[in-house]
């Protein structure tokens, strides 16, 4: 990894072959540092043919990148043309391992979604990952490619950290393919500030596509693995198979804002730890230090497509939940739709503190308590949410000792039962108007009637004029 590994030809073929060195003007830097900034994965000899297998390219090419670090600073781009690349060897896109020193600034970047594609064939799949970074990378930027498994199992990116591994971004980046997991985050600190934006995460994983506390390495008590913070995920296209989306066991703040959630399947086979269940949001570890435990999900569109998916369930004894302005009511004329659980809790005495903002939901919400030998706490409100298959009073399923109000609490909510379809197979015709009396065939308009008597202080005003005058004015 170091520079003194590369050999002559390496160096020049990061410039280019025959591009030479000239002076692009006085007082500007000479071509060779402009090109030095930039690496071209086609320019070490990747194919991009979805054939040839360019793990060699890519080792190349991160190797260049690493032993240009000046001052703990990288300022390489490492660009990956238009093309399907294929990479057989483990960590060959990023290997950030000691003897290496921890470094600030690394980018990789494609043509285009979809247009740059990189398949990851491993000979095994279940512990071979693309990437690796053990506290040595942070700064990192992944923009405009796909990135595919063709080995089943195979995983992402691997980032340990006891501080340094951080600030990851992703910009319009797809996963496909089935993966054990996408990121597996491990270590005592850190690993943190990380963005998604516009990205698609399609495929399928055993595991989760973003996994927190993998392993208690270094750690003799696993809540020691609670600084996981601040994880945006902004207008996505969430749409995969099966598996998990999140899954926290240790912590986080957690961000999601805009787009599309959907599970279009379910598992293969039944598993010991997730059964055929696959959840969007799993935070399954109740006890933890005092570290942030927060996640808000804004503006999105679930869609529950079986009752074997679910949006949330969290175990935290503590911390906050907050749903605004979300929706998971597009496939509720389904059969199924009325008894699904698809929002599950496990709360205490501390919480967590669970809020739904004017959502629409759908099937009933499940609370359970921790200590089943206490009471259900009043922890959670719904504000202005349409509750589109049943009433407040049947709303909630309660596991655990009840006593006074139970744990949830509505304010203006809408009882959406009432808008059921009348007519099978028209889920959006509004159900039938309250009935009224029937009036009798061929009365006569009620203003033709004759008047019933009434007191005289009270007489019917005459058709066509003023009402009389009181007797007392």
């Amino acid at each position: 990894m170091a520079a003194t590994a590369l050999t002559a030809h390496s160096a020049s073929a990061a410039v280019g072959p025959g591009r030479g060195d000239p002076a692009v003007g006085a007082g500007r830097p000479r071509r060779s540092e402009l090109l030095a900034r930039v690496i071209n994965v086609a320019d070490l000899g990747a194919a991009g043919d979805g054939r040839t297998d360019d793990s060699a390219a890519f080792e190349l090419a991160y190797t260049l990148a690493a032993s240009r670090v000046t001052r703990g600073v990288g300022r390489t781009v490492i660009e990956i043309p238009a093309g399907e690349f294929l990479i057989t060897r483990p960590n060959a896109l990023l290997d950030g391992v000691a003897p290496l020193r921890p470094a600030n600034g690394l980018r990789f970047a494609g043509a285009g979604k979809r247009m740059t594609t990189i398949v990851f064939r491993p000979p095994t799949g279940p512990g071979s990952f693309l990437c690796r970074n053990e506290d040595i990378w942070s700064n990192l930027g992944f923009e405009r490619m796909q990135f595919r498994s063709a080995t089943p199992g195979a995983s992402f990116f691997s980032s340990y950290s006891t501080g340094q591994a951080q600030d990851y971004r992703f910009t319009e980046c797809e996963w496909m393919g089935e993966w054990e997991f996408g990121l597996a985050l491990d270590g005592t600190d850190t690993n943190s500030e990380m963005r998604w934006e516009a990205c698609r995460v399609g495929g399928a994983y055993r595991r989760a596509f973003l996994y927190s506390g993998l392993s208690r390495r270094g750690q003799t008590d696993p809540n020691d693995q609670d600084q996981f913070l601040n994880y945006w995920f902004n207008d996505m296209k969430v749409e995969y198979e099966w598996g998990n989306f999140l899954e926290f066991p240790y912590g986080g703040s957690i961000n999601c804002r805009g787009g599309s959630y959907i599970v279009t399947g379910t598992r293969p086979e039944s598993t010991p730890e997730y059964g055929t269940t696959s959840t969007f949001f799993r935070f399954p570890v109740a006890r933890h230090h005092d570290s942030v435990q927060r996640f808000h999900a804004q503006d999105i569109r679930f869609e529950v497509r079986n009752p074997d998916a679910r949006i949330i369930d969290c175990e935290w004894k503590s911390g906050t939940v907050h749903f605004s302005d979300c929706d998971d009511t597009g496939l509720a004329f389904k059969d199924f739709a009325p008894e699904l659980r698809a929002h599950r809790y496990t709360v205490g005495p501390r919480g967590p503190l669970i809020r739904y903002d004017s959502c629409q939901l759908v099937g009933r919400h499940e609370y359970r308590a921790a200590d089943r030998e206490e009471p259900l706490q009043a922890v959670a409100r719904y504000d202005m949410c349409l509750l589109r298959s049943h009433p407040e009073d049947d709303f909630v399923v309660a596991q655990g000792t009840t006593r006074g109000a139970g744990p949830v609490t509505f304010v203006g909510c809408l009882d959406g039962t009432v808008d059921r379809e009348a007519t099978p197979g028209q889920p959006d015709r509004p159900g039938p108007a309250t009935p009224q009396a029937p009036s009798t065939p061929d009365a006569p308009d009620a203003a033709r009637q004759p008047a019933a008597p009434v007191p005289p202080a009270s007489p019917a005003p005459p058709a066509g004029g003023a009402p009389p005058v009181s007797g007392g004015r």
